[in-house]
């Protein structure tokens, strides 16, 4: 819940040049996720850039009694190509289920958005030694019910919940054991190679800082920048990483 859409443009203005060069390498897919009430704005400004719009969520059904929510045809009309399902801050103070994420993630794909499906584990689950088994958890019930038409795919974003905000971020080693993980699952899911090809992001306090070594990590396709995204002094350096770990 950043950015009014007069703060959005501003930073789009910003933002935009270096991404659509990133983009236009073709090394790199970017997308962005604006609050909804930029996202009008946002599409026009990105219209032939390169870049995708996303938004931040979306509820299960096309339309109904359901006051203050947006439905993934109303985002498909303002421009959205992706949204983001399950995330962590969703989960917490919204009560977000897995159950919900994979009702979100049926009729996100039937409008044609990719859905960005995130898991990830608490502070207590970690110490329990129990991270493996809730994210293993977490991605099946995520994914229940979800099929994958011809050219359709969906990615998986892993932000381990006590990472997120708190500059705090797991090592290289972990991250790269739980994108094992999730890769298992997506394949055993919907078969070797179709589920070998679908993007495994890393989410959790990336900035420029630690973005090498997360994307070093053969597991890792790319990463979810929260914080970061809300300056372009911030933003773009970790874009120039990714952008150049595609070389």
């Amino acid at each position: 819940m950043h950015k009014t859409p007069s703060e959005t443009e501003s930073l789009l203005s910003e933002l935009l040049p270096a991404l659509s060069e990133a983009a236009a390498t073709g090394k790199v897919e970017v997308m962005l996720a604006p609050s909804f009430t930029s996202l009008p704005l946002a599409a026009r400004m990105m219209s032939g850039s390169g870049i995708a719009l996303c938004a931040q969520d979306c509820h299960w059904s096309d339309e109904g009694p359901f006051t203050g929510e947006v439905s993934a045809r109303m985002l498909v009309e303002t421009g959205c190509r992706y949204v983001l399902l399950g995330h962590s801050e969703r989960r917490e103070h919204f009560a977000e289920t897995s159950r919900s994420v994979s009702m979100k993630a049926r009729t996100a794909l039937s409008w044609g958005l990719t859905p960005v499906i995130c898991v990830g584990e608490k502070e207590d689950e970690r110490a329990s030694g129990r991270t493996d088994r809730v994210v293993e958890s977490e991605l099946q019930r995520c994914l229940d019910g979800v099929t994958l038409e011809k050219g359709q795919r969906l990615l998986v974003a892993y932000e381990p919940v006590w990472a997120i905000g708190s500059g705090r971020t797991p090592t290289a080693s972990q991250v790269d054991d739980v994108h094992r993980v999730i890769r298992a699952e997506l394949q055993c899911t919907y078969g070797t190679d179709r589920g070998g090809a679908l993007p495994v992001l890393y989410g959790g306090s990336v900035n420029a800082g630690n973005v090498d070594s997360m994307l070093a990590l053969e597991a890792i396709d790319g990463v979810l920048v929260g914080g970061a995204s809300l300056s372009a002094a911030a933003f773009l350096p970790i874009v120039r990483q990714v952008t150049q770990a595609g070389d």
